[in-house]
């Protein structure tokens, strides 16, 4: 199959669903209405909950739930064979993941704004709310480690996206500063700011190869290089995510989100302009050793992209707290994610047109082998065809990935701040309160998880990538637990289950085989990073069977709907 002919064929039907599918799920299914009044208008602080355009909502949205996950998983996923990584993203992403983001956004606005480890308490018991919190503190402690180490081995790979990504932060302070406090007009601003950045790429390609001529190198030395990039990364994102949302965080995701429509266009370009055919198999049946199997490993691999758990945080952490109205949810919940499964349907064109077929057998020789690299590569390619040279083009998309893994470590952090503090809240820790405290704690669990694991490689630091191997399964188990959150919600109003039901059934029962061999493959060999590995599964899997009990226990004695906190 021609690879503009997918790319075709995907865009159409994502653009299909949101108008057909979304609208039923939105105003059949959840009914939604503008006369709610958001806890963004209830709440309204000027840190947290504000009140928040619809445009600028669905970038940071949308740049939260994207970061690098859904290039990294179908980046992987392509080994066993671009076919069933494009199917499953596609109808994934319609059915599964836009149904879970928009139903964990809506039911958060309806709740105050809580996360769905609170308000899970208040749909299904309270016991299955602080199970719920301790997953999501398991995860995203998870999660921050993992895209710390993502960004600094992307930082040392390409050098020359230094310079645009730090640009970047007095940018999106100035464009915050100029929208709320000056009230300026966005889609100028917007503009202005994106060819700023689009400026800073270029001067950072310059500088690094000016530097590079005169025998000098821009990275660190190999032995430090995680340790220095983790340690400035985990400041960072203290102060960021401490910050109110609106000075850095908002303004951030936009431009990013441009960055990302802009990446998105040059590269769709770049494929009409050559129409490439696929030089991967469609389906591989020449897997090399070691590769484990398609089922059920693909819908965990493919993290984000079709469905993710962590889109229920980021859309009941943060953007429930932004929603203008509910009328926005269609756009910001079930649009975000169907954007994401675009993005995962054109790092699988990336890496399977992009790259020649000798590049490909190469770089899927073995498991798990420099995905980021394979999807800039194919990428490159494409963007190349438009007369932008080799290096620009790389540092271009690397600054993109780096811009999207920055907002989902940045993301993450906030909403880990949110869960340390309800459960500072549940267990009596007064203290943990204060944002700034539960911040550090956030930060420095996330710190000591990095250093406890090294890389294959024995670097220090360089162990964040091993969590790649948990992060999937525990992830996914998350998205199959919202499901049922939402499940229990709709049979709470007496509306149609099987828009939830079917989906939480089939992402519980296919993670749950995985997570299962995980742990016996864990066990097996049970030494090492495997120590670390093995307890991380086995209490997020504690987690789940007991939340799933939880929520059966309502459905089987639930026998008239209950009465639910005002809508109003």
């Amino acid at each position: 199959m021609n690879a503009l002919a997918a790319a075709a064929v995907s865009f159409v039907g994502f653009i299909l669903a949101y108008r057909f599918y979304g609208k039923f799920i939105s105003e059949k299914l959840f009914k939604i209405d503008p006369q709610n009044r958001c806890p963004a208008h209830k709440h309204n602080d000027g840190v947290d909950f504000v009140p928040t355009n619809r445009m600028i909502l669905f970038g940071h949205h949308y740049t939260s739930i994207a970061g690098s996950s859904p290039i990294i998983g179908p980046a992987i996923a392509v080994i066993w064979g671009w076919l069933p990584a494009m199917l499953w993203v596609i109808f994934g992403s319609i059915f599964m993941g836009a149904v879970h983001d928009f139903g964990a956004l809506i039911i958060s606005a309806r709740y105050e704004g809580k996360s769905i480890g609170e308000y899970t308490g208040e749909i299904i018991s309270p016991g299955a709310r602080i199970l719920f919190l301790l997953l999501i503190f398991f995860l995203l402690t998870v999660v921050i480690a993992l895209f710390a180490f993502i960004i600094a081995t992307l930082f040392h790979a390409y050098p020359s996206s230094v310079v645009p990504i730090w640009f970047e932060v007095p940018l999106a302070l100035f464009f915050g500063y100029v929208i709320y406090k000056r009230r300026g007009n966005i889609h100028f601003w917007a503009a202005v700011v994106l060819a700023a950045m689009m400026a800073s790429i270029w001067v950072g390609t310059v500088v690094h190869k000016a530097v590079a001529d005169a025998g000098y190198s821009m990275q660190f030395p190999d032995k430090s290089t995680y340790v220095i990039w983790i340690g400035i990364l985990m400041g960072y994102v203290y102060i960021a995510s401490t910050l109110p949302v609106h000075r850095l965080l908002q303004p951030r995701d936009y431009i990013n989100s441009h960055q990302l429509f802009l990446c998105l266009g040059v590269i769709l370009i770049g494929v009409v302009i050559t129409a490439p055919k696929f030089n991967a198999p469609a389906i591989n049946t020449n897997l090399p050793t070691g590769i484990p199997p398609l089922l059920p490993f693909l819908f965990i691999t493919v993290a984000c992209g079709a469905i993710s758990g962590f889109h229920c945080l980021v859309a009941s952490g943060t953007s429930s707290k932004q929603l203008d109205s509910e009328c926005d949810a269609r756009l910001v919940g079930y649009g975000g994610m169907l954007a994401e499964g675009f993005l995962s349907v054109m790092t699988i064109i990336a890496c399977c047109a992009g790259l020649s077929a000798v590049q490909w057998h190469g770089a899927y020789s073995v498991w798990n082998k420099a995905p980021m690299g394979n999807f800039i590569q194919g990428s490159s390619f494409f963007i190349s065809k438009l007369g932008i040279s080799g290096d620009l083009a790389k540092t271009f998309m690397a600054v993109v990935i780096i811009s999207f893994a920055a907002t989902t470590l940045d993301t993450a952090t906030r909403v880990q701040r949110y869960i340390v503090t309800e459960l500072g809240s549940h267990f009596g820790l007064k203290p943990l309160k204060n944002r700034y405290l539960a911040t550090l704690v956030a930060v420095g669990l996330a710190l000591l998880l990095a250093f406890s694991m090294r890389s294959p490689d024995k670097l220090i630091g360089g162990g964040g990538m091993v969590l790649w191997i948990v992060f999937g399964t525990v992830n996914q188990l998350l998205a199959g637990l919202a499901l049922l959150v939402a499940t229990v919600y709709l049979y709470k109003r007496s509306a149609p289950l099987v828009y939830t039901l079917v989906p939480m059934a089939f992402v519980l029962t296919i993670t749950g085989w995985a997570m299962i061999k995980q742990l016996i493959g864990f066990a097996t060999n049970f030494s090492g990073n495997n120590v670390i590995l093995f307890f991380i599964a086995l209490v997020a899997f504690a987690f789940e069977l007991g939340i799933i009990a939880h929520g059966l226990a309502v459905i089987a004695g639930e026998k008239q709907p209950s009465v639910l906190p005002s809508r109003k």
